[in-house]
């Protein structure tokens, strides 16, 4: 069990949630976006991320470095800046999809995020998470029990580096978002698109980024861009991650595969203090979102509301999350995601038990 969590199963109490009404029925009608709230959400986001950068920009332009302070909560305005745009991706922000795409694409020149490429690898994620035979595209690097001792010396190491904190949550996010996004790494073979969404998008980040350095200098630009984009970056991969890699989610070979219950029980539900649910935009709800991407994030906690038995599905605290680091591998034995002492003393009991 995780963490003290109940154990939620197909045949409980709680697993009844995952097997008992039709889901996608019953989350019709949380479907349809409000225009007029899904502007409001734009402007209250992305008007006070501007205005702190600026005065960042300015404070450090007149050598008060103290001003660098404002960077974290610009940070984490840009952070609900993508929730915004990953709303778009999905096209749950507003009713046309064109409204949804440009202003996704507006938004990715902040969030350094190519929005069509980005939008095509997410929706495989959301098509496949949590299938064993379809991992490598808008996942977590996961590998089995079994797979992890196949492999090489040279593979478990490389396996371990990528695994460790200090790659996932520090060099990774920094090399995901301004490096990697830079092409369209993937789908590089998928056509015009995803290029034409990668070029276009460094295009709209390098002209306003050589506007605002020939104004303050490079330095100035740099003190305040990097902090804010570093920050941002790491709190998306985690929240990506916590929402996947707990205990007891989900994974399953593609012949025993179902979408719903890998919704239900291979996504998380992050339950955050109410401060950091606003500036995550609702993520933390992220069974439901599975269940029906395109609910737009302002009406993910009505579906709690209305439906309790969604709650505890799932359910992990902030201090609880910070235990799923060290989750590594899926034993396909337990059903569970295990350490890697975990898997070692797996192995070990083998033997004996033989």
């Amino acid at each position: 069990m995780f963490l003290g969590q109940p154990h939620v199963t197909a045949a409980g109490t709680s697993g009844a949630a995952s097997v008992g009404p039709a889901w996608s029925r019953i989350l019709a009608g949380y479907r349809q976006p409000d225009a007029l709230r899904s502007v409001f959400e734009i402007v209250v986001t992305a008007a006070p991320f501007v205005v702190l950068w600026a005065l960042a920009a300015l404070a450090v332009v007149h050598g008060h470095y103290w001003g660098l302070v404002l960077t974290i909560p610009a940070a984490g305005f840009l952070v609900r800046l993508f929730m915004l745009q990953h709303d778009c991706g999905h096209g749950a922000l507003f009713a046309r999809r064109a409204v949804n795409d440009w202003t996704g694409r507006v938004i990715g020149v902040l969030t350094f995020t190519p929005y069509d490429y980005w939008r095509r690898t997410h929706a495989i994620h959301h098509a496949t998470a949590g299938n064993l035979d379809k991992r490598g595209i808008g996942d977590v690097d996961t590998l089995t029990v079994g797979e992890y001792r196949a492999l090489s010396g040279w593979g478990r190491a490389k396996y371990r580096l990528y695994r460790h904190p200090a790659i996932m949550f520090g060099f990774g996010p920094a090399w995901l978002f301004i490096c990697q996004y830079r092409l369209p790494i993937g789908l590089m073979r998928a056509g015009v698109t995803p290029w034409t969404s990668t070029l276009a998008t460094n295009l709209g980040i390098a002209i306003p980024a050589a506007v605002l350095i020939w104004l303050m200098g490079l330095w100035p630009f740099l003190a305040v861009q990097l902090p804010i984009t570093l920050m941002a970056s790491t709190v998306g991969v985690w929240l990506f991650y916590v929402q996947h890699q707990f205990e007891e989610t989900h994974w399953s070979e593609g012949k025993d595969w179902k979408f719903q219950h890998a919704a239900l029980h291979g996504a998380s539900h992050y339950d955050l203090p109410a401060v950091l649910r606003w500036f995550t935009g609702n993520i933390g709800i992220h069974h439901v979102h599975h269940l029906s991407s395109t609910i737009p994030f302002y009406r993910l906690p009505k579906v709690l509301d209305a439906h309790p038995e969604l709650r505890d599905l799932g359910r992990i605290t902030l201090w609880q999350s910070l235990r799923c680091v060290k989750l590594v591998l899926w034993d396909e034995t337990g059903k569970r995601l295990v350490s890697f002492k975990q898997a070692r003393a797996l192995q070990g009991a083998a033997p004996a038990a033989a």
